[in-house]
């Protein structure tokens, strides 16, 4: 295993998992790095399947919000992200996409610089393929809009954290949004 497959591996390893869903997933993206290190994506729009984005999820504790733009290609209301460089980080790819499509420096001051959650999916759109996403969370101010990139996002707004109440969107933002509840401090003991 590569150093860079192994730091992915490393980071994984220390997601506490939400739920038997998340654990499957963990598990699944544990022996897929177990067996190849061709993990990152090449040729555009999906070669190898799977390979490894980072979201990186805009919130605000203090008013519980979470920060969604609604992507062009997709049409879903998703978090910005995009895929991991060969060898980057995945931390590293999340400061990035946050500068690339919201043209912030990302703070990850809510949670802490580790991934909150990790989830497979197979995307929808012309080109489906599998996504191994590691969900970074980075602090936002629902008081302020964000320039979004135009080319990659058609609009973006503020939602509240609540997984009932979500736009059509990436198929575990609800997941993530009860994880993210439960992670964030209780504003009764503030």
């Amino acid at each position: 295993m590569q150093s860079a497959t192994a730091t992915v591996a490393t980071l994984v390893k220390a997601i506490a998992p939400l739920d038997a869903l998340e654990q499957r997933h963990i598990d699944r993206t544990l022996t897929w790095l177990a067996t190849t290190d061709d993990i990152y994506r090449r040729i555009k729009p999906a070669t190898p399947s799977p390979h490894l984005v980072a979201y990186v999820i805009l919130v605000d504790p203090d008013q519980r919000g979470v920060y969604l733009g609604l992507h062009r290609n997709s049409g879903l209301h998703l978090p910005m992200g995009g895929h991991v460089e060969p060898g980057e980080h995945p931390l590293t790819a999340a400061r990035r996409e946050a500068a690339e499509e919201l043209g912030i420096d990302a703070e990850f001051t809510v949670i802490g610089d580790q991934p909150l959650m990790v989830t497979v999916t197979t995307t929808v759109g012309r080109y489906p393929h599998e996504d191994v996403s590691v969900w970074y969370v980075a602090r936002g101010d629902r008081s302020r809009e964000y320039a979004l990139d135009p080319a990659e996002f058609a609009r973006g707004r503020w939602w509240d954290i609540d997984p009932y109440g979500i736009p059509e969107s990436d198929p575990h933002l609800g997941r993530f949004l009860t994880k993210l509840h439960t992670t964030l401090p209780d504003r009764a003991a503030e």
